[in-house]
């Protein structure tokens, strides 16, 4: 382990462009640039809520109410925010036509554990201005090479073991009782009670729907493709997280333990650092982009 990474951008460039099997971790860092709060840092949402009341499923069960307002409240601030040039710079990192103008015939998987989509519409984005790539970044390869292992903030899921319908669903509000009441929430409010037949509903089967995404003591998404990469991997960038949440926490470590280089992009020192060959503390915004070369 490295006691003192280094900051060296050009050593970073280095160890990228000779890198053949590249993965970023990603956290909710990355997304504080556009408005969407973080967790543990400092306002942090678990600092300020306690999320044994609001992301487990026992929550759920004891009080569908509250929690379908506190994802109501972090869906409609997700919904008022937009990419920001981290999540364009990992994006266009993930198209094979842009990221060999930079490193030659590496791959790269991101690994984000943010739930807010943004990472997704970065690449919409990317698309959308430049129509000559659109196919590219449709393609499987593409929509594959971004693995949201905490699940989307924005599915709505049944709860009915005998259905399970999932779907897509980015009305606001998410349906007609809960509008307003994301104010409750951002001023620290005592929420109002919300009869549960009000609340979301399955559209396929009419049973309670709870948010799409992956509380805790739920199992992440892609563990054992991540385990792959992880395994492989010979560079691991990690951007915007404490480094306490496992599985992810862990992912940097093993990287190196295996022989691989780190490099830690994130605004203060965390958990992580010492697992860091490279450490570039400040805005992901301003780091990420300069460091992937673009």
């Amino acid at each position: 382990m490295s006691s003192s990474p280094s900051d060296d951008m050009s050593a970073f460039t280095s160890a990228l462009k000779s890198s053949k099997r590249t993965i970023a971790v990603a956290g909710a860092g990355l997304s504080a640039a556009s408005g969407v709060p973080t967790f543990r840092g400092a306002g942090g949402l678990w600092r300020k809520y306690d999320a044994i009341k609001l992301a487990t499923p026992e929550a759920f069960r004891a009080s569908p109410s509250r929690v379908w307002q506190f994802y109501h409240y972090r869906r409609e601030k997700a919904l008022a925010a937009q990419p920001n040039p981290g999540h364009l710079a990992l994006a266009k990192f993930s198209v094979p036509s842009i990221r060999e103008t930079v490193v030659l015939g590496a791959s790269f998987t991101l690994i984000t554990q943010n739930v807010d989509g943004l990472s997704r519409r970065a690449l919409t984005q990317i698309a959308e201005t430049h129509p000559e790539l659109a196919d590219e970044v449709s393609s499987s390869a593409v929509q594959n090479s971004m693995l949201e292992m905490h699940g989307r903030l924005f599915d709505v899921v049944c709860t009915s073991a005998r259905c399970g319908h999932r779907e897509f669903n980015l009305h606001s509000p998410v349906c007609p009782a809960l509008a307003g009441t994301e104010n409750v929430f951002a001023r620290d409010e005592p929420e109002p009670h919300i009869d549960e037949k009000d609340l979301p509903r399955c559209k396929n089967c009419g049973s309670l729907a709870r948010p799409g995404v992956v509380w805790f003591g739920e199992m992440p998404w892609f563990l054992d493709e991540i385990d792959g990469l992880v395994d492989h991997a010979d560079l691991c960038i990690v951007v915007g997280t404490s480094s306490t949440v496992y599985p992810a926490a862990g992912y940097a470590h093993a990287v190196k333990m295996n022989g691989g280089n780190v490099a830690v992009f994130n605004l203060d020192r965390s958990d992580g650092d010492g697992d860091a060959d490279f450490l570039f503390l400040g805005p992901a915004e301003t780091t990420l982009p300069k460091a992937l070369g673009l």
